[in-house]
């Protein structure tokens, strides 16, 4: 009999959440794998934050029996993190420095982990899934929306194994930016250079601003990769393969070309650092969709209602998270902006910082004006700070890899 397939699908959350995305989903997980033509075997890999939202130890646990039947669940508490810490510095070389800038809680380190443990059970590849997604497209009709099921499970495993990672897409809200009206509640030009100073790899003034006079906020599926077709490798453009952290698949029995997840402390970034290390990776983008519920407006999704239509995520609607979301997004996106500059074009870095920081300084008052419950001006005090501790932040970046490399070994 062939070998099976050890597929682990892991989960980064804070978010009890999560339990009501396997409930929901698992039945469908089981459906994909029936149709390879190897056996699957799934294993879940939760590693939960307790800090993250405060959320309660016991709400991670809410997963059906069902659920257990056919596939294996891995839960990867703090107290399993700092465990595995102690085994990895018994035996091996490194310290506990170095194990702590690794591995852990946070939007890097938790990723780290989770490959780490994976690739240590012998998983064969490892899928990210985030909390707030859905297998789902809304594709765009003439009187409302087409809601197309993805094999986000089958797609990845029926093309990972000619590569080192596949990445599915994102629709939905696909970033935390609310729906802002550039008639009537700023100037286009001032809201370009905010975004312009926040941008990264994945937001980019040209697809917000096309997003909001198109479709309110809104990213619409494209019909013919939600109907599987199209498959391509992923070039290096402007010093990376640039990919997002979900619907991302790792092969990992090509662990050599895996580097680690990297962000600046209590900053964003860690699938942009995780992509500038992909120069000597083949990257597929694969054609298969997750709808990303980004403020959780629509959660009764899972329980098979469709909405019609998309409301905009306005920061005066009765979800004040919003909002808050928005500013923390900003503060979390402006804190690793210098160290992105910093590697992707070192020449021109003191000239960037300032462009940046002149746009901030334009826009923010407008921005105060929108968003009052808060103070958009600590961006500047960020974006200083940060870009003062840049080359801390890039040896770091440089150091975690090295001692990935170690461990992976």
């Amino acid at each position: 009999m062939e070998k099976a397939i050890e597929l682990g699908i892991g989960f980064v959350t804070g978010r009890a959440n999560v339990c009501k995305i396997v409930n929901s989903y698992f039945k469908d997980m089981i459906r994909q794998t029936k149709n390879m033509n190897r056996p699957v075997n799934i294993t879940l890999f939760i590693l939960y934050d307790l800090n993250y939202i405060g959320e309660e130890r016991i709400n991670f646990y809410k997963i059906i029996p069902e659920v257990y039947k056919d596939i294996n669940i891995k839960f990867i508490t703090p107290e399993n993190i700092e465990e595995e810490k102690k085994r990895i510095i018994a035996r091996t070389d490194i310290t506990q420095d170095e194990v702590n800038l690794l591995l852990g809680n946070g939007h890097a380190k938790g990723r780290n982990t989770l490959m780490h443990f994976a690739y240590r059970d012998n998983m064969d590849y490892l899928l990210f899934w985030d909390d707030d997604e859905y297998p789902l497209a809304n594709i765009k009709g003439e009187n409302s929306i087409i809601w197309k099921k993805q094999n986000n499970i089958s797609m990845h495993l029926e093309n990972i194994d000619k590569a080192d990672r596949t990445i599915g897409y994102h629709c939905g809200y696909i970033s935390p930016i609310p729906y802002i009206d550039l008639k009537n509640k700023i100037k286009e030009e001032d809201f370009k250079d905010y975004i312009e100073s926040i941008s990264n790899d994945i937001i980019s003034w040209d697809s917000i601003k096309e997003k909001l006079k198109k479709d309110n906020g809104v990213t619409y599926a494209n019909k013919e990769i939600a109907n599987g077709k199209g498959i391509y490798e992923v070039q290096m453009q402007n010093g990376g393969k640039w990919i997002a952290g979900s619907t991302l698949c790792l092969n990992l029995q090509h662990i050599d070309k895996i580097p680690a997840f990297y962000n600046p402390p209590n900053a964003r970034g860690e699938d942009t650092f995780f992509a500038t290390r992909l120069k000597d990776s083949k990257v597929l983008k694969v054609p298969v969709y997750h709808f990303h519920d980004g403020f959780l407006m629509y959660t009764d999704i899972m329980n098979g209602k469709y909405p019609s239509i998309l409301r905009k995520a306005q920061a005066d609607n009765a979800l004040n998270f919003i909002e808050k979301r928005f500013y923390h997004a900003s503060i979390g996106w402006i804190r690793y902006k210098p160290l992105l500059m910093y590697i992707t074009d070192n020449s021109n870095y003191n000239k960037n910082i300032e462009t940046i920081y002149n746009k901030l300084k334009k826009s923010i008052p407008k921005m105060n004006r929108i968003f009052k419950e808060y103070d958009f001006s600590h961006l500047l005090d960020e974006l200083k700070q940060y870009s003062d501790n840049v080359e801390h932040d890039y040896k770091e970046y440089i150091k975690t890899n090295d001692i990935w490399n170690r461990l992976k070994k």
